[in-house]
């Protein structure tokens, strides 16, 4: 007798919409709530920014170490322990945030979140999907996890500003706990479930320990494209993380006032969600390929327009727009170039493994980008150095696809 479910259409239906929730409130809780909660500690407790974000920078370097075992685990049909799991541990650390009075236990509360992100945010959830459909089968999936990713920022962000207006950032965290227990974990139980996988995603009879990850993981860095992608994805994240943290004090230094650089960076969220509608609606069956080499031109020339277009608000909100939507976009690539351009076995650990080296990226460029700050006295510096960026993330994922389409086999 088969171990799927009888009605398949619903039961994905009611996965995808479960862990979409669930996405929702990791990413509101676990990445997008740091930075008003680390504001309202630095006015109470007088702590310098500088400590503050190292917390979360240590997080970041300790989730790029854990992205590829757990991206292997879940390969092993894990995933419902791991990012259940993980959920349970995040509310338990925001507990410990709550009542943090010196950096040594903030650290180690703060530390283990940014841990925990490599256990719950789209990584283990894009490799949760490619089990149940498939990796070859995921694009709908992983698609409409985005979507659902896309409101995390839209949602949280006004919430945590409304519960620390009310109740202040002790009681704010304590309600993003129970949130990570009460709605994250409940939900990764109830929808993650192995026996419902594609039959092809469980080997029979299952390899000890790490064998088959290893052995992918061996395969697929033998292959030039996964080199060529390693790199792209490196540069996209130090970009990205970048622009984010250092956008609004860039955009002051070029002279927007303050109503300006906020409303600009609220068309970010919107215009992700958006670029990921179009990919849905116009190019449902475009390969990542041919995606991946259109929307990584837009990085650059989204910046190259900031860096010389008149400083007026039609000029941010179009950079905005233009650099939400090709983000959105490109999370959906990130979730499916491992099958399309390197290999179809391991998905989880493959993918780990690429993003294991973003992580590190993304957790170091707020940092560098501050450093080439000071060391000029001028955001122009780090505003070039973005292109720069942005432009070896085009070249590197050209060169990605150009390999990987030499290469011979069914992932070529």
């Amino acid at each position: 007798m088969t171990p799927h479910p009888a009605r398949p259409p619903r039961a994905r239906g009611w996965f995808i919409t479960g862990l979409g929730i669930g996405q929702v409130c990791s990413w509101g809780t676990l990445y997008y709530s740091f930075p008003q909660i680390a504001a309202a500690m630095e006015a109470e407790l007088g702590w310098s920014k500088t400590a503050l974000y190292g917390a979360a920078t240590l997080g970041l370097l300790l989730a790029g170490l854990a992205a590829w075992p757990v991206g292997a685990a879940i390969d092993r049909g894990h995933g419902r322990q791991v990012m259940s799991l993980a959920s349970l541990a995040a509310g338990a650390l925001f507990f410990l945030w709550s009542r943090v009075d010196s950096l040594a236990l903030y650290y180690l509360a703060v530390a283990g979140l940014g841990l925990l992100q490599a256990m719950t945010l789209y990584e283990p959830a894009f490799a949760v999907v490619a089990r149940r459909t498939g990796p070859l089968e995921a694009r709908g999936g992983i698609t409409a996890l985005t979507l659902w990713g896309g409101f995390a920022s839209t949602v949280f962000i006004p919430l945590d500003q409304l519960l620390l207006d009310r109740m202040g950032w002790r009681d704010t965290l304590l309600v993003l706990g129970l949130v990570n227990i009460a709605v994250c974990a409940v939900l990764y139980a109830i929808v993650i479930d192995r026996r419902r996988d594609a039959p092809r995603a469980v080997p029979e009879p299952p390899p000890p320990g790490d064998a088959p990850a290893r052995g992918a993981a061996a395969e697929a860095m033998a292959k030039p494209a996964f080199w060529g992608l390693a790199i792209a994805f490196t540069a996209y994240a130090a970009t990205f993380s970048a622009f984010t943290f250092h956008l609004y004090p860039l955009l002051a230094e070029q002279g927007f006032d303050a109503g300006s650089v906020v409303a600009a960076m609220a068309v970010i969220g919107p215009a992700q969600v958006a670029g990921r509608i179009a990919i849905w609606v116009l190019a449902p069956r475009a390969s990542v390929r041919r995606i991946g080499s259109g929307v990584v031109v837009v990085f650059p020339l989204a910046l190259g327009a900031l860096a010389l277009l008149p400083p007026v608000f039609a000029t941010a909100a179009l950079v905005a727009a233009l650099y939400g939507a090709a983000n959105g976009i490109m999370t959906i690539v990130r979730g499916l170039a491992v099958p399309e351009m390197i290999t179809r076995r391991s998905y989880g650990a493959i993918n780990g493994l690429l993003a294991a080296p973003a992580l590190v990226s993304k957790a170091l460029a707020p940092a560098a980008a501050a450093l080439l700050w000071a060391a000029t006295g001028s955001y122009g510096a780090v505003l070039w150095a973005m292109i720069v960026g942005a432009c070896l993330l085009a070249l590197a994922f050209w060169l990605a696809v150009a390999l990987s389409r030499r290469e011979e086999g069914p992932a070529a």
